[in-house]
């Protein structure tokens, strides 16, 4: 998937109008001769797939920045991803801790207003996009109350509205999957066996319910994940967070390719290893699959 995915930007990216030393200002012919034979853009297209995918396997080594004189993707790479992996870290925190609770408590009291309300906040959650999500947050909390800063990433605080922008729309996804899941286990005989010796309450929940009612939630991690690192390229931009996501706007619109290539292919890396871990922990906790 990997190779996948990184063919197809390769040719994506060069199949768009212009180039890396495209600019409002003219180059001259002689000078952008040297700049693409100092890249290897003179090269056939062929042979420069080659040449990158053998630097990327071989060495690991993306390759220079056509944008940024002087400095190579591995670096820039290196200085923006913990700011995203944090960024990712929060929002899936919002996500499972505003989520799961949710849902499990519409799933348990389901057909009461208990199961009402939420799920109909968690359907207004799944129709609002981030980058609806976001503004709001600013004008109401930074604008009007001033709590907190409307861009950045300085302050302890900056990664609150940034955190709860990227991760409330998955948090409304996963409380309907928890319901399911949840509901659906409820009516299973084993349930009621277990009523019938005198276990409700929370030891019901947390010992019966949650292992097979979080299936459907787990199931969904992985691709979630894939979506959080995906949005964090506008909510990145709504709050001038100095992320991936920003490397991959600026490297679109400065047709810098190997920047482009290399959030690209990071991303993909990324999003492969987290669906492996749910698929992991979705069969842990099927009971069917023995784990």
């Amino acid at each position: 998937m990997l190779l996948a995915v990184f063919t197809l930007t390769f040719f994506m990216v060069r199949a768009a109008p212009g180039g890396p030393f495209s600019s409002e200002k003219n180059v001259p012919p002689r000078v952008l001769e040297k700049l693409n034979e100092h890249y290897g853009l003179d090269r056939p297209l062929w042979d420069q797939y080659c040449v990158t995918l053998g630097n990327i396997v071989l060495r690991g080594d993306l390759g220079p920045s056509f944008k940024y004189e002087g400095r190579t993707i591995n670096e820039m790479i290196a200085d923006a991803i913990p700011v995203s992996l944090e960024l990712g870290g929060w929002a899936i925190l919002v996500a499972v801790f505003i989520g799961i609770p949710i849902g499990v408590l519409a799933g348990v009291y389901r057909n009461t207003w208990l199961d009402y309300i939420p799920m109909t906040g968690a359907m207004t959650g799944v129709c609002l996009p981030s980058f609806v999500i976001g503004p709001l947050l600013v004008m109401l909390f930074a604008l009007w109350m001033g709590i907190f800063n409307p861009t950045g990433w300085f302050e302890p605080l900056d990664r609150v509205l940034p955190a709860i922008t990227l991760g409330l729309p998955y948090a409304a996804v996963i409380a309907r999957l928890t319901r399911a899941g949840v509901a659906e286990i409820m009516g299973r005989d084993f349930i009621r066996a277990a009523r019938a010796k005198g276990i409700y309450g929370f030891r019901l929940i947390f010992r019966h319910v949650l292992k097979g009612g979080l299936i459907p939630a787990v199931a969904y991690m992985g691709p979630a994940f894939a979506g959080i690192l995906t949005g964090s390229f506008v909510v990145e931009t709504i709050f001038n967070i100095p992320g991936l996501g920003q490397l991959f706007v600026t490297g679109a619109f400065s047709r810098d390719f190997t920047l482009v290539q290399g959030t690209v292919l990071l991303y993909a890396a990324m999003v492969v290893f987290m669906n492996l871990l749910a698929d992991i922990a979705q069969a842990w906790l099927n009971p069917q699959t023995g784990l």
